[in-house]
């Protein structure tokens, strides 16, 4: 049975099995529905893990100082249509009052609107 499944995607193992409509791994403990599996790349997500997409808002949920510069982004400031990008700092964004600017996803929150 376990020929026909997918490998684990977080450590590759053979060894998933099902368990109603999720893939178990036995090894490393990891859960995911075999649709998953078909998705490309991996998912950008907040400090609360909601997912992010292109044209979000998300606030800031800690001051962070502006490298080369004595500006600082303080807590609560509300970024409007982000982009996702590849990298270290995986978001690009416009921030008012400093203009163009990489974010970590670790440091913003999601906005529902």
């Amino acid at each position: 049975m376990s020929d026909t499944l997918p490998p684990c995607p977080e450590c590759a193992s053979a060894y998933v099995y099902q368990v109603d409509a999720l893939l178990i791994c036995p090894e490393c403990g990891h859960e995911f529905s075999a649709t998953a599996s078909e998705e490309e790349g991996p998912q950008v997500r907040d400090s609360v893990g909601n997912p992010l997409a292109d044209g979000d808002t998300v606030t800031v949920i800690k001051d962070l100082k502006v490298k080369g510069s004595s500006l600082v982004v303080k807590v609560g400031t509300k970024v409007r249509g982000i982009r996702l990008v590849d990298g270290d700092h995986d978001i690009d964004c416009k921030i008012p009052g400093i203009g163009q600017m990489g974010l970590k996803s670790e440091f913003v929150k999601k906005v529902s609107e």
